[in-house]
């Protein structure tokens, strides 16, 4: 799957969670959903795109995105 259908369907996502109250509890609503049901290269791929600039991401995917980042920095510590 290329970038930009990954850019696409993370910014299909922010959209649905856009309704959260707070940006907060949207972003999180975006990094869970990608860490359920994303496969980890998908996720891998998204992360990186991101820290390359994030091109098309949405605000709010780029939140769920850095959020997603984060919980996937400390699972991987978690392991040691």
């Amino acid at each position: 799957m290329n970038i930009e259908r990954l850019v696409t369907m993370a910014n299909d996502i922010s959209r649905y969670f856009a309704a959260e109250p707070d940006e907060a509890a949207g972003a999180a609503g975006v990094a869970d959903h990608l860490k359920k049901f994303w496969e980890p290269g998908m996720r891998k791929r998204i992360v990186a795109h991101l820290a390359a600039g994030g091109e098309g991401l949405d605000p709010l995917a780029k939140k769920g995105v850095e959020r997603l980042a984060e919980l996937d920095s400390k699972a991987l510590a978690a392991k040691g």
